[in-house]
């Protein structure tokens, strides 16, 4: 792993392959290693940077609360780390919210923006209160918190039909510390409404979406996606809040054609 600093405190990521550079967030409560097959195969044609964000992986804890702005900035030193001026960002659930952070504060670096099973929206007051609750149960009962949630991210026929995957994944999910966990849940209890800044993004967007996803459902996400002035969608057909694990091949293919084009809009501009 290669380190960048943020606040003298050292932010863990994986760079691999040469060129236009695309970095990968993972989401809650996740690693760098939830993209390692993507990382993989697109480092063929582009400079793949999949980071761990504060508090997960091998990245340092910043306090009680990660807040998407923190996140945000944890990117940034790992692009300046690269001396990266300019990269498609894709961010999976509350990897999304820290892209969102990120685009908020530095929307010059950005050639294309993909949210994956995510949005823009912010918490509210029910999914505050659920937040706090499961910071309460992080503490008390992170496997009894984690057990269920992990099977909550996939369509059924996924959980039925590929167990080992599941399971692979939920342990990436329990070797996440304690505090990284429930600071990462402050953090995107207490995001920002980025609803604005999708109607004010310069660069193209990719929303993937799952029809199965009953984390973040694909129907409340849809009016978001006709905002930004250049907008995508991939809608997925019987996948959950995991398009990159349960449909890999589709959702792989459409993320490297879709950074080749943001890089060729940006050779042409």
């Amino acid at each position: 792993m290669k380190k960048a600093l943020l606040d003298n405190k050292e932010i863990a990521y994986q760079a691999e392959g040469q060129g236009d550079c695309l970095m990968l967030v993972h989401g809650f409560p996740e690693d760098h290693r939830i993209w390692e097959d993507f990382s993989r195969t697109l480092s063929t044609f582009f400079r793949v940077i999949s980071i761990d964000l504060p508090g997960f992986g091998e990245s340092a804890s910043f306090g009680e609360v990660h807040s998407m702005s923190l996140m945000a900035s944890a990117i940034k030193a790992v692009v300046d780390e690269e001396n990266i001026s300019r990269f498609v960002l894709a961010g999976h659930s509350m990897g999304g919210y820290a892209a969102l952070a990120f685009a908020d504060a530095y929307q010059e670096m950005l050639a294309g923006l993909v949210l994956f099973h995510s949005q823009a929206t912010a918490d509210d007051e029910t999914a505050v209160a659920n937040r706090n609750k499961a910071i309460i149960q992080v503490i008390s009962d992170k496997e009894g918190f984690l057990l269920p949630f992990s099977s909550s991210l996939y369509d059924a026929s996924f959980l039925r039909s590929k167990p080992a995957v599941v399971e692979q994944i939920r342990q990436i999910a329990l070797s996440q510390s304690d505090k990284g966990i429930s600071a990462a849940l402050a953090g995107m209890r207490d995001r920002s409404n980025y609803v604005g800044l999708l109607t004010q993004m310069n660069c193209p967007v990719l929303f993937i979406l799952g029809k199965s996803d009953s984390r973040m459902p694909a129907v409340k996400i849809l009016s978001q996606v006709g905002l930004p002035r250049h907008a995508e969608l991939l809608l997925l057909d019987k996948v959950g809040h995991m398009g990159f694990v349960e449909a890999p091949a589709t959702t792989r293919l459409t993320l490297q054609k879709f950074t080749e084009k943001c890089f060729s809009i940006n050779q042409t501009s």
